[in-house]
């Protein structure tokens, strides 16, 4: 059985150009809400500040998505899968250091999507303080105007769990009416004031860094334009790298033209400071406004759902690859892919609307945003270095090229970033919180793994063989299926021998052991026998993707089907459990859960990820329902390890 898929869509048609548009551009398509409000600020209004940031922010977007997403980090696509997980999945092999920026980049990715749907929501519904009428109802910071964000983002967040197949068929359209906006009204500023075109030539953009007055630490604004991305490869899977690439030209006209139709307003407006104007909705026509805030609020929705929908995969990704502890993970829709985490549901809204409610209005979010992106993207190119040099097989210099200018680039914007790290605080718990559970649950599993001690399957094979036909010993099933982390043939577990051959032995007319291999493609489902001792001892290797959710118990069944239906084992002429009243064949699975005994005395560090590790397992999914087994009749065992005994008892008599 092989029924590996392929997430690859490389047809380009106009439906497929659609969900590439309302999928990937979301975050980074929203930025002219608040990117040229945040780099003016309070700062008087010159032609440094506003011809440098325009260009900043131009060739931003050529270097930091151009370049290094679109071009380059695109093609690093597992099996069509995008993803800083994916990226790990294809570079681990050569290196062990890998983890530690992996699991960096996967955190600040993550939480970074505690202030992506309130900044951008409160963008959107705060242009409604500019329609008349509306003008001393919705404040930006008001009480009101905090409500309806949460409210928004509340009905967001309570409708993931009915899927958004539905809605989802939207999005393509509303975004194309979106970024069409964009250029309508960009050109318009830009046919008033052509001028502003002289903006995109780099040397505006050096006179700002070096000439202007703290000029450098704008570049935390200015970082903004590109926040999004990330998500451009996160969704790779999603549209394929043609989609992408091609709507990409589009997107970035788009993005540019409303930068430079809002530099050529700032530019012409007649007044020295902003005075907390969104240049944004100023240059759209006063008869749009309300429209336009409409159109707004829904490509902000849609840019939430996005990151939210990617939040849900990288959390799925991560229990699959030993990152994360099992949670429950459903599918609201028959749409495929889609998936539905209660837990990362609830983690993600209450540290959006804390964020709401803590900054009030998207202005003050502005110094918040930037920095955990600016982490992921570093970590991103560190990976990337590896998978060109590697599986490209760039040559080192070339290698060390890419290192030098990306890595300037985004050391720059992190120390610009670092600056802001006063006025997000809070967010580092959130952040400390992820990056903790994902490196205790790691290395513990590693520490756990070093102390599971493997046996010989074929030194047992004459003692099960006896044991399976000793009438004696009452049957415990007809079939009876271990999960196993052995992935050698001729090993097993010597805590499943010990459950076997326990005070009351397990007597089964057969003992199959079957072990989830997880792969490094996304969607590889195959699996390979092997008989161990006639009919008797069967040991099944499943390889499973690590973007797919383990069904145990369905594969098993499967696989025992096919084994009888192609007559290679005999056990279509052998009885299988089932009755005359019931005729399901007679399985039972034993799953063996440790527990730490109080036998152990630990090392500081081995102490406190072990303590770590059993703590989050009892907050997780049990073991059966993780490897799908909620169906079946299961047997649970609970034994006690003793990772390092304590030797030295001083205990006296008297």
């Amino acid at each position: 059985m092989d029924i590996s898929k392929n997430g690859i869509k490389n047809k380009v048609t106009i439906a497929s150009l659609l969900v590439a548009l309302g999928i990937i551009y979301g975050d980074i398509g929203t930025s002219p809400l608040y990117v040229f409000r945040a780099i003016i600020g309070t700062r008087n209004i010159d032609l440094t500040l506003v011809y440098g940031g325009v260009s900043c922010v131009f060739w931003t977007l050529v270097f930091q998505t151009t370049i290094k997403y679109i071009w380059l980090t695109l093609r690093a696509d597992n099996h069509g899968e995008g993803g800083i997980f994916s990226l790990y999945a294809l570079v681990r092999r050569y290196g062990k250091k890998l983890v530690i920026p992996t699991i960096l980049g996967a955190t600040t990715l993550l939480a970074d999507g505690i202030i992506t749907p309130p900044i951008s929501v409160s963008s959107a519904i705060e242009g409604l303080s500019m329609v008349k009428g509306l003008e001393n109802i919705i404040i930006p910071g008001n009480t009101l105007t905090i409500g309806i964000v949460v409210a928004i983002i509340s009905l967001l967040f309570f409708f993931q769990r009915f899927g958004t197949q539905v809605i989802g068929k939207a999005f393509g359209p509303i975004m194309t009416l979106w970024f069409t906006m964009l250029i309508v009204f960009g050109i318009n500023e830009i046919l008033i004031h052509p001028d502003i075109i002289k903006a995109l030539n780099p040397y505006y953009a050096y006179n700002l860094l070096i000439n202007y007055p703290h000029g450098f630490w704008l570049l935390g604004a200015v970082f903004l334009c590109t926040t999004g991305a990330e998500a451009l490869y996160s969704d790779l899977g999603h549209c394929g790298i043609k989609n992408i690439r091609i709507t990409w030209i589009y997107v970035k006209i788009s993005l540019v033209t409303a930068y430079l139709g809002q530099a050529a307003w700032l530019m012409h407006q007649g007044q020295v400071l902003l005075n907390g104007r969104n240049p944004f909705f100023e240059i759209i026509p006063r008869w749009f406004l309300l429209p336009s805030v409409i159109i707004a609020t829904m490509a902000t929705i849609i840019a939430s759902q996005a990151l939210i929908s990617g939040s849900f995969t990288l959390i799925s990704e991560a229990m699959n690859l030993n990152f994360w502890p099992r949670v429950t993970v459903s599918q609201p829709s028959d749409s495929k892919g889609q998936i539905y985490i209660p837990s990362v549901n609830t983690m993600l809204w209450f540290g959006c609307i804390l964020m709401m409610v803590y900054f009030k209005e998207s202005a003050h979010m502005e110094a918040a945003y930037g920095f955990s992106i600016t982490i992921t993207m570093m970590m991103t190119s560190l990976l990337l270095s590896y998978f060109i040099y590697y599986r490209l097989k760039w040559n080192k210099i070339y290698v060390i090229g890419f290192l030098v200018v990306f890595g300037a680039i985004e050391i720059s914007f992190f120390i610009a970033n670092v600056a802001k790290i006063k006025e997000r605080w809070m967010f580092l718990f959130f952040e400390f919180f992820i990056f903790m559970v994902m490196y205790v649950w790691y290395y513990a599993r590693k520490i756990n793994n070093s102390y599971t001690k493997f046996v010989e399957l074929g030194k047992y094979s004459e003692q099960l063989t006896e044991l399976s036909q000793d009438d004696v010993i009452p049957k415990f099933a007809t079939h009876l299926i271990y999960l196993t982390k052995a992935d050698r043939r001729h090993e097993i577990e010597e805590k499943i021998i010990k459950s076997i051959f326990a005070k009351k032995p397990k007597r089964s007319d057969v003992y199959w052991f079957l072990h989830i291999n997880r792969t490094e493609d996304p969607f590889t489902l195959s699996y390979d026998v092997s008989e161990l001792v006639d009919d008797k001892v069967i040991k099944i290797n499943i390889n499973v993707g690590f973007r797919i959710q383990p069904r145990a118990e369905l594969y098993f069944k499967k696989i025992v089907q096919e084994l009888v239906a192609s007559k290679e084992l005999n056990l279509h002429i052998r009885p299988d459990g089932s009755t005359k009243y019931n005729n399901e064949p007679d399985f039972k699975f034993v799953v063996i859960e440790k527990f730490l005994s109080v036998e152990n005395e630990f090392e500081l560090r081995d102490g406190f990820l072990l303590k770590g590790y059993f703590f989050l397992k009892k907050l997780g999914l049990s073991d059966e329902k993780a490897f799908g087994l909620d169906k079946s009749d299961v047997q649970v065992e609970q034994i006690p390890v003793a990772y390092n005994k304590i030797c030295n008892i001083n205990l006296e008599r008297k």
